[in-house]
């Protein structure tokens, strides 16, 4: 009895398995490979902390301590 249950269990999800046949492509972000992402993501997080910092030392809020 369990033994068929199990056969059962397992016939139902081999059947419920979708087919690979149609595989998709991977999804892409503006036509960008994950890596070439990373690198854009990476350069934009450079690029908002040296403006940041520029505003701050423009605006007088920090002083480096060369000038202190």
């Amino acid at each position: 009895m369990i033994e068929d249950l199990r056969q059962q269990a397992s016939e139902s999800f081999e059947s419920d398995a979708p087919t690979t046949s149609a595989a998709r492509p991977p999804a892409r972000f503006l036509g960008m490979t994950p890596f070439q992402s990373f690198v854009i993501a990476l350069l934009l997080l450079i690029l908002t902390c040296l403006l940041s910092a520029t505003c701050l030392l423009v605006t007088g809020r920090i002083v480096p301590p060369l000038f202190g």
